[in-house]
């Protein structure tokens, strides 16, 4: 190629506006694909979410996506452990100095109240999307922990009843009974939000009096 011409096509490509590129930090970008993660397995059933639909979304390469998540079953527990997190975090954020019955009234607004709006991704963490995986089934156990330690923190009963056999089976089966009736409601509401909390604190009233009958006079107050 003769010398003029190739210093034309060195100038010519300088001088063509370079493309500009959106860096984020690791953090941006991790929440980014989290975000998308729970949008994406929230819509769609779990094998029809592919990491080819997921990269192309986020804008970047397949590479750099399994850069933060190895495997597509790694984002989907990532994106699935942020759902718990949010969830317990809603019923967290309820006054521990409320008298018990009121405490647990507000609990089950604001456990309603996170799930009317984010409907599709409780019932995603709630129903899993790969089977019987080991890792799914901790994050869904790990909330029903988390549930159960926040109805007890900053009580005065808690010394009496942690530990009791009787009391945790009762507390246990009661939010396994949230979860289901939860899940029903989402998927085909008959009840009105008030009427399903109330049904659900009634029912757990009506556990506490054979359950823990030494306490139940106070914790009805």
């Amino acid at each position: 190629m003769p010398p003029r011409r190739a210093i034309r096509l060195v100038r010519a490509a300088a001088s063509r506006p370079k493309r500009q590129r959106i860096r984020l930090e690791t953090d941006q970008r991790r929440a980014q694909l989290l975000a998308l993660a729970k949008r994406s397995f929230s819509d769609r059933a779990y094998d029809d979410v592919s990491i080819d639909d997921l990269a192309r979304e986020a804008k970047i390469s397949k590479g750099l996506l399994y850069h933060y998540f190895p495997t597509k079953r790694d984002l989907y527990v990532a994106g699935l452990s942020e759902i718990a997190d949010e969830l317990v975090a809603a019923i967290s954020n309820v006054p521990e100095d409320l008298a018990p019955i009121d405490r647990v009234r507000r609990s089950l607004d604001a456990y309603l109240e996170h799930i009317t709006r984010h409907a599709r991704a409780f019932v995603s963490l709630m129903r899993g999307g790969i089977g019987s995986d080991p890792e799914v089934a901790a994050v869904v156990e790990g909330v029903r922990t988390r549930l159960f330690d926040k109805f007890l923190h900053g009580t005065p009963f808690a010394p009496i009843l942690r530990g009791d056999a009787r009391f945790e089976t009762a507390v246990r089966g009661w939010i396994g009974f949230v979860e289901h009736a939860s899940l029903d409601w989402c998927t085909s509401a008959r009840l009105t939000r008030d009427e399903l909390r109330d049904l659900l604190a009634d029912i757990l009233h009506q556990i506490m009096r054979i359950a823990a009958p030494s306490v139940f006079p106070q914790l009805a107050k």
